[in-house]
């Protein structure tokens, strides 16, 4: 090929003939389905300790033996192994929530963060919700606050609508010579503040009513209110924003003028002014909590102040008041400070975080995600009606549509609520009252989350507990057998049906109802069959219970990476004692052990003096084959995966001799390794031109054969003790043994 260069010069080139290596592939993944009280519905979460499990689905529970799912996951995690954990739906799981116009509603399952951006987020028949299924969140209290008013003004009167008194209606009250700072200055102002009615309480019987006023502006010229406006943010104390209990104010209405009794100039003076936020307590049972002691009142974001927007800021906090979550009353679970009512707001400390608060608390909250917008339309039930805070022209209130939230923040004045509190209701678990069993069809639906080893890597199915019936344990036990060999890249733990072995006395009885349930499964090297329920204590409910074994199988194997290699066999005295077993519901004898192998199921047994071990390293596969024994098995899932990875780098290459040694530069010293540490006896690799021939090459494929010897377990000891008379050469009758 000629150079590409066109006068002369130095090119440098690089060629990689380093591309592609075999690496570990085993990471000690195992995966489970199952019920649990809390989490995400058909999401796998990636659980490595016992305090992950409880953070993300719950402690266990005693209704319908759910520790056993729960547990099964502690067992595997005390191996050094990580878990894949799904909880399981239901048909009557439902969120915990704070219905529209109701105390909550029954339709609603918000399953996970994605099931809520594409089917709940923009919801209008919730307002809050739990952030999963489950009555956890029954009595879970969101409180908000909004900056829908500044001051508190008393007022001495039965009826304040006589006066003039009108949510939406103006308050003004005059200014004079009012000194202004500015920047290295100062000015004087004469005119009147101008504010909303944003909230009217009236005291028909003493006497003692007052008006809730936004501050908006003031005006520069008392006498037609149409001078100059400035918009102010009031603060406490402040003059510059605030009304006094020595100012006159007036009230008027949406078209400018005078109203009520006190018409003209006279106007009505405050019996006392109270600053609002100050007022203000998060609507709690069991404790009483001020806003302030939280955290400053919400006001307009700098991101919106910026674009002309005003009022958009919130705060919102989660409170477990009840005490039902945390076991303490009133306890704070989370605090949400500084969020928007604007869509598009971004943080002014924490750029470019959005901080409108529906993403915010989607993203950021673990107990909540927000549903309807409540300033869309008034809400009876709650007590809640957006509220103008501010004016369109002159004295006419922004209109809800205006103010909604949700909108960009350019120009926008956003409408409130002030401060409410709302408390969730109507979650339901895995059924009506309480219960926490799952069915066959929606573990089956769980379980399928794991069938793309592409997207989600796994090296153990572990079944967990059994069903309610035998043939619903055999259909589970069945479709993790097939998923395991549809992948073909790890193993199937499957155990026993519990009724066959736990409250059986009799042991030929557990034996004969092992054989019989593990016959009807299919045959595959893909999976792992265990005689084993062990019991153990559980810690969190108190007492002693039967928990499978299958969980600590895959456990075995774990444990076997970590201290030998996954060619070695998990079983025995050395690898195979079994974590956290009191003892067994059953512990077959040798006869009944001679039963059970020949049935492809490995005895978990209990050996006095040393403990509860797996004693046997059978496959399920039916037939014999060097892929009966784990360990086989094992060995060709490292070494399958490992090389296909190496295989991968070879794609799109030229299938030419470079090529071809380049991957057995790769994959013979890979093999050399497994060899060395007692993986193989034997190996041989065969990547030339003897497999890919012209017709494969024009094929556009590549091939490679690998041929392995692979090691074998002990199974079975045979010692031969020999008794001679004292004159006999041993030479002489060693031959005849």
């Amino acid at each position: 090929m000629a150079t590409p260069q066109l006068s002369p010069g130095v090119l440098v080139r690089e060629v990689d003939l380093t591309v592609g290596r075999a690496d570990n592939v085993l990471d000690n993944i195992g995966v489970i389905a199952g019920p649990f009280p809390i989490g995400p519905v058909d999401y796998p979460i990636d659980i490595s300790t016992e305090q992950d499990l409880i953070s993300v689905f719950g402690k266990p529970l005693s209704t319908d033996s759910q520790y056993e799912y729960w547990m099964s996951c502690s067992s595997f995690l005390s191996y050094g192994g990580v878990m894949k954990v799904v909880r399981t739906a239901g048909s009557t799981l439902n969120n915990a929530n704070a219905g529209v116009g109701t105390a909550s509603t029954t339709t609603i399952r918000i399953d996970n963060y994605d099931d809520y951006i594409n089917n709940h987020e923009d919801a209008t028949n919730y307002t809050y919700a739990a952030k999963n299924p489950g009555s956890w969140g029954n009595g879970l209290k969101v409180c908000f606050i909004d900056d829908a008013a500044d001051q508190i003004i008393g007022i001495n009167t039965t009826n304040p609508g006589a006066l003039g008194a009108t949510i939406g209606f103006g308050v003004t009250t005059a200014l004079s010579n009012l000194v202004i700072a500015g920047a290295a200055s100062t000015s004087t102002f004469t005119g009147v503040l101008k504010g909303i009615i944003t909230g009217i309480t009236t005291d028909a019987t003493n006497g003692n009513s007052s008006i809730e006023v936004k501050i908006v502006s003031r005006v520069s010229t008392a006498g037609t209110f149409a001078g100059t406006e400035t918009r102010v943010e009031y603060a406490e104390g402040s003059t510059q924003a605030s009304i006094g209990t020595s100012s006159t104010i007036r009230f008027i209405n949406n078209s400018g003028i005078t109203t009520g009794s006190t018409a003209g100039l006279a106007g009505v003076s405050p019996a006392s002014v109270s600053d609002w936020y100050e007022n203000q307590t998060l609507g709690l049972t069991n404790a009483t909590i001020f806003w302030r002691e939280l955290a400053p009142k919400p006001t307009t974001s700098q991101y919106t102040a910026q674009r002309q927007g005003y009022g958009d800021g919130l705060h919102i906090v989660v409170v477990d008041d009840k005490g039902t979550i945390t076991g303490n009353t009133g306890t704070l679970l989370e605090t949400h400070l500084g969020l928007s009512k604007a869509l598009d707001a971004v943080s002014a400390v924490n750029s470019p975080q959005k901080i409108w608060y529906e993403d915010y608390l989607a993203d950021f909250s673990s107990q909540i995600y927000a549903g309807g917008n409540p300033s869309s339309a008034a809400d009876a039930y709650h007590g809640t009606s957006p509220k103008a805070t501010g004016f369109s022209t002159s004295f006419t209130p922004i209109t809800t549509g205006d103010g909604l939230w949700g909108q960009d923040a350019q120009g926008v004045t956003f409408a409130a609520i002030g401060n409410k509190t709302y408390t969730l209701a109507g979650g339901r678990d895995y059924s009506a009252s309480g219960g926490m069993r799952a069915t066959l069809g929606d573990l089956i639906t769980s379980y399928n989350l794991f069938s793309n080893k592409d997207e989600v890597q796994a090296d153990y199915i572990i079944m967990g507990p059994s069903l309610q019936t035998v043939n619903d344990t055999q259909a589970k036990a069945g479709f993790l057998i097939s998923l395991a060999t549809q992948r073909k890249d790890c193993v199937a733990t499957i155990g026993a049906h519990k009724a066959d072995l736990v409250g059986v006395t009799n042991t030929t009885t557990q034996t004969t109802n092992l054989i019989k349930y593990f016959s009807s499964l299919s045959s595959s090297s893909y999976a792992i069959f265990d005689s084993g329920y062990k019991y153990t204590y559980d810690r969190f409910n108190n007492k002693f219970v039967y928990i499978p074994c299958n969980a600590d199988v895959a456990g075995l194997m774990t444990r076997t990476n970590i201290v030998a290699y996954p060619w070695f066999s998990p079983a025995g005295q050395q690898r195979g004692i079994l974590n956290n077993a009191i003892k067994l519901a059953y512990n077959p004898s040798k006869a009944q052990r001679d039963q059970l192998y020949p049935k492809r199921i490995n005895p978990i047994i209990t050996q006095p003096g040393i403990g509860t071990l797996l004693f046997g390293d059978k496959t399920a596969l039916g037939y014999a084959s060097a892929f009966d024994r784990i360990n086989v098995r094992r060995l060709f899932l490292t070494i399958q995966q490992a090389l296909q990875r190496s295989a991968e780098a070879q794609l799109f290459e030229l299938n030419d001799e470079l090529t071809r040694a380049n991957f057995r530069n790769i994959v013979e010293p890979f093999l050399r390794d497994v060899e060395a540490k007692r993986g193989l006896y034997g190996f041989l690799v065969v990547c030339d031109k003897t497999n890919n021939t012209p017709d494969v090459i024009d094929n556009n494929e590549f091939r490679a054969d690998i041929f392995l010897k692979p090691a074998k377990s002990i199974n079975f000891v045979t010692l031969t003790f020999v008794a001679t008379r004292t004159g006999v050469s041993f030479e002489e009758v060693v031959g005849t043994v």
